[in-house]
């Protein structure tokens, strides 16, 4: 019960310091330094993926080194050249 309480918590504590730091920049002639870097700090970590897995456990993920055979295969298309405009009509 102590867990999700003191996350909360500091979630809490550390959005009032980041909104504090964003409103100082923005109001007060005086804001520097510290503010700066805590409101781009706050900022930057809201671009994590704090979602994310392992690679081993996420599911749908493909294997390592995937990409790299595929562009290592050769491959021949088996499709057909295109018609040229002046070739006729085919036989019927």
């Amino acid at each position: 019960m102590a867990g999700p309480i003191v996350r909360r918590g500091a979630a809490l504590g550390l959005g009032v310091l980041w909104w504090w730091a964003v409103l100082r920049l923005a109001l007060s002639p005086d804001a520097g330094a510290l503010e700066g870097a805590v409101a781009a700090g706050g900022w930057g970590l809201s671009l994590l993926p704090v979602h994310c897995v392992p690679k081993a456990r996420a599911t749908g993920a493909l294997e390592t080194g995937r990409w790299g055979s595929a562009w290592r295969a050769v491959r021949v298309t088996t499709a057909s050249p295109p018609r040229r405009s002046d070739a006729g009509s085919g036989q019927s």
